[in-house]
């Protein structure tokens, strides 16, 4: 499916700013990741994944991931790209799979980093993560009444996963972040 077809089906059940907004940011921060991890040959698809990857979040939070199997399995998406979507859920969520590839790994781990982030960078005069510093992302996440609903053992457990020291992954989710926000401001004006 291409992104045009895959945004169109998103918003079929995503309509909240904020849902769109996490949505291209996981969507861009996949994306990154696959390049700066050399899997260039993949990188549409590993943003793909991160573009869908809560299309059922906002419409069926209580069955989220099982939902979404349903949605993208009428879509057309294959078994491959249902397994990734899903996995995102492991630990939290009965029905999720466990993380497998590297791809399913690093969105394990960024997703509930990219929301910490950006609740974050709303809280900077700047409101923006350009100017967002590691160590100012450390004191939040040490901050468990900080945007509370972002699950700081999940995403200790994303880095364990992928053989990351915790440093490592908030820095390279922060570089991707800074890369892509712009873009992201960008299209989310045109939504």
């Amino acid at each position: 499916m291409d992104r045009y077809a895959a945004l169109s089906l998103l918003k079929e059940y995503n309509r909240e700013p904020f849902h769109l907004q996490h949505a291209l940011t996981v969507e861009a921060v996949m994306r990154w990741f696959a390049q700066e991890l050399d899997h260039n040959e993949d990188a549409e698809f590993w943003a793909t994944v991160g573009l869908m990857h809560d299309i059922d979040f906002e419409q069926f939070p209580d069955q989220h991931c099982a939902k979404a199997a349903e949605i993208l399995r009428v879509a057309g998406f294959d078994d491959r790209f249902i397994h990734a979507v899903c996995a995102h859920g492991y630990g939290i969520l009965s029905a999720s799979p466990v993380p497998e590839h590297q791809m399913e790994k690093v969105l394990f781990a960024a997703d509930e980093l990219t929301g910490l982030i950006g609740a974050a960078a709303l809280m900077r005069p700047s409101k923006s993560v350009q100017d967002m510093e590691l160590k100012s992302l450390k004191k939040k996440f040490k901050d468990k009444s900080f945007a509370a609903g972002c699950s700081r053992e999940t995403i200790r457990q994303g880095a364990e996963m992928l053989g990351w020291e915790l440093d490592v992954l908030m820095e390279r989710t922060l570089c991707a972040m800074r890369a892509t926000e712009r873009a992201i401001q960008a299209e989310m004006e045109t939504l």
